[in-house]
């Protein structure tokens, strides 16, 4: 398990990955002592077939299971199991996203306050992720250029998004909280924020300095997951995310509304008012832009706009 754990840190995978990777091999090491027999590739057959048929899980969660398991033999064991792909299950089947329309945006932000009212205005002014809303660094933001900067996005990626003007001054006022958070931090011996990929070892004094500090702090300082240390993290997701769904309600929105909702429909109302697919792509941030496609399938300029043969014959 800590060779895994090593291995993914190299990597520079997320944290989240590596939770769900160490989740994953902590769970097929169980299984395999209790089913002790058969090669590597006979004992990887064996779990998915108990995921599906005993533990009755998605297609999605196969993968998951899949990849972690993969990763552990291939780059932490470097062990060969051959070819995976009689491994894989199928491909799940493609759903359309939940988008709201502007109507309820607008209703839902309504009965939303103070930090999570913030980040999920982000997620919908500009199309974040909730994890890379509040991963956001005060570096990150640009308030003169009107620019935030998406740092090691899905797929390590870095991308440039734009920041609604009529969130300049909520920002601002964010980054001044944060700033006079990290000043009382340093004055009680703290101070100092989590810094990726080795940047704490080739700047050593970065750790502490303004720009990297988080945009959307916690409100009191813990354990770090990843190092033991105590420090400030950012704010968890699920502040956010109750804060949402508390909103719905309220709204009397009757779809199902998370995060990711808001990020769905930035990019639907993007396309239905008429911006380029490709400049969306880029925005979202997906590798392919088949990705970015489902929308045209949710978008009222879409198959989904067209109008009813139905309606002609009430004329």
């Amino acid at each position: 398990m800590e060779r895994a754990r090593n291995v993914a840190r190299f990597r520079h995978l997320s944290y989240r990955t590596e939770k769900s990777y160490l989740h994953w091999i902590g769970r097929y090491g169980r299984w395999c002592a209790n089913h002790p027999d058969g090669s590597h590739a006979d004992k990887l057959r064996g779990y998915l077939t108990h995921l599906v048929v005993d533990r009755h899980v998605s297609k999605s969660t196969q993968h998951q299971a899949l990849n972690a398991i993969v990763f552990l033999y291939r780059k932490a064991l470097d062990i060969d199991i051959g070819d995976i792909g009689a491994f894989r299950p199928a491909t799940a089947p493609k759903r359309l996203p939940v988008v709201l329309s502007q109507h309820e945006v607008t209703a839902l932000l309504h009965h939303m306050r103070g930090t999570p009212k913030l980040v999920a205005s982000l997620l919908y002014g500009s199309g974040l992720r909730l994890n890379e809303a509040l991963s956001l660094r005060i570096q990150d933001v640009d308030l003169q250029r009107r620019l935030i900067t998406v740092r090691s996005g899905k797929g390590d990626k870095d991308r440039a998004v734009m920041l609604p003007a009529s969130l300049v001054d909520d920002l601002a006022l964010q980054i001044h909280q944060s700033e006079i958070t990290h000043k009382r931090d340093l004055a009680n011996g703290f101070g100092e924020v989590y810094l990726p990929n080795a940047i704490e070892r080739k700047y050593p004094n970065a750790s502490k300095s303004t720009g990297w500090q988080y945009l959307f702090q916690s409100t009191r300082i813990a354990t770090c997951p990843r190092t033991g240390v105590m420090r400030r993290h950012h704010l968890h997701d699920s502040a956010v995310s109750k804060a949402i769904k508390q909103a719905k309600n309220r709204a009397g929105i009757k779809k199902r509304v998370g995060a990711h909702i808001l990020r769905h429909s930035f990019a639907t109302h993007l396309l239905e008012s008429g911006t380029d697919i490709r400049t969306i792509q880029q925005l979202l941030g997906h590798a392919h832009v088949s990705t970015t496609q489902i929308y045209t399938h949710v978008a009222t300029t879409g198959a989904a706009g067209a109008v009813s043969p139905l309606e002609r014959l009430a004329g």
